[in-house]
């Protein structure tokens, strides 16, 4: 069996690929792509001249052309979790580290170092072709995907298909090794520097810079920071979050992002639909699909701003790798709202041995 992190090879000409997309027509392409030990990129890319085209990956140049589509579907996913979004993109801030793209439905925060590479698809379908944008990193992973809808811009297509492809449109891709997920990294002789900051951070922003300055990262950070900074809860607490916003309300803000892209959600949480492992959002506008196994550790975290705590719940994997995180949507000036830290504070705590 080929290894998950780092795939063995596989001698799959274009050819093979397609004819096991024809042998597999219901599969997902990234399911499809796990079976055959290839990259979801490899398999794309297999259709090119027929189904795909090779476009510029830069996200200048993705954003360019998503804000001509006019209203689309917006889609970023990690391993364990998938968010979709209904909107259209505008309000583009370009950044050679960072970019940003900040409406009301479509916000994202872009790391343009991971966009390699990427395609036009059009897939036929029994209700006609079903267009999309589909971004990629080194490794052949989905970073981001843009999809047409009914009510998308109406022309756009055939100009992006002038405008956008590459000169090379070769059905075979060479993709890099895949980095494995950062395992938690803690320093205990450090544990008083990072308390000492953490409570004196303004800006959620400032809290990554201090893990890097300390030589740790996020969850090893979590694990020896102590209350009342950090709560360690059972892995149930996210499901149980969801089922309470469902119930209440509470606007929130869902974060859900890979290397190359994290897309948020900001707005109530309103239609639950569970199914075998995953627990669903199914709003009109906003999908979520959460793998509720591959949830590991789930922590409640505060962090001092100036406007006042931001209360956070995030779950990892059991490889340490960060799934999704739900913060209060501010209101009237504040980072957090009392329903949602009454929320956060009413979930289940972990067992104690879970967190030795």
């Amino acid at each position: 069996m080929a290894d998950p992190i780092n795939p063995s090879p596989v001698e799959l000409s274009p050819e093979d690929i397609r004819a096991a997309q024809a042998e597999h027509p219901k599969l997902r392409d990234r399911d499809l792509a796990t079976k055959l030990g290839i990259s979801e990129a490899q398999l794309v890319a297999a259709s090119c001249g027929i189904t795909a085209t090779r476009i510029d990956a830069h996200p200048d140049r993705i954003m360019g052309a998503a804000m001509t589509l006019g209203e689309v579907m917006a889609l970023t996913r990690n391993e364990s979790c998938v968010s979709e979004k209904v909107g259209t993109y505008e309000d583009y801030h370009p950044g050679n580290h960072a970019a940003m793209v900040l409406t009301e439905e479509i916000d994202l925060r872009i790391f343009p170092s991971q966009w390699k590479h990427a395609f036009m698809v059009e897939k036929p379908t029994d209700d006609g072709p079903r267009r999309s944008l589909q971004v990629f990193d080194a490794a052949g992973d989905a970073v981001h995907k843009i999809f047409l809808r009914s009510t998308s811009q109406p022309g756009a297509w055939d100009a992006l298909l002038a405008d956008l492809p590459v000169d090379d449109q070769s059905q075979a891709l060479a993709t890099a090794p895949r980095k494995p997920t950062e395992p938690a990294k803690s320093d205990m002789g450090k544990v008083d520097i990072l308390r000492k900051e953490w409570m004196r951070m303004t800006d959620t922003h400032q809290f990554m810079r201090l893990t890097s300055k300390l030589k740790m990262n996020r969850l090893g950070a979590y694990r020896i920071a102590g209350a009342p900074l950090v709560r360690p809860l059972a892995p149930q607490a996210v499901n149980t979050a969801l089922e309470q916003l469902a119930r209440d309300g509470t606007e929130v803000m869902i974060f859900v992002g890979n290397r190359g892209c994290i897309q948020i959600h900001t707005g109530p949480v309103v239609k639950l639909h569970p199914m075998g492992p995953w627990q669903n959002v199914m709003d009109p506008r906003f999908n979520l699909h959460l793998r509720l196994d591959h949830v590991a550790e789930v922590w409640a975290v505060d962090k001092p701003t100036q406007r006042g705590p931001a209360m956070s719940l995030e779950a990892f994997d059991a490889d340490g790798g960060l799934i999704f995180q739900i913060f209060g949507v501010g209101k009237e000036g504040r980072d957090s709202r009392p329903e949602w830290r009454a929320l956060v504070g009413a979930l289940p705590d972990a067992a104690v041995e879970e967190n030795v």
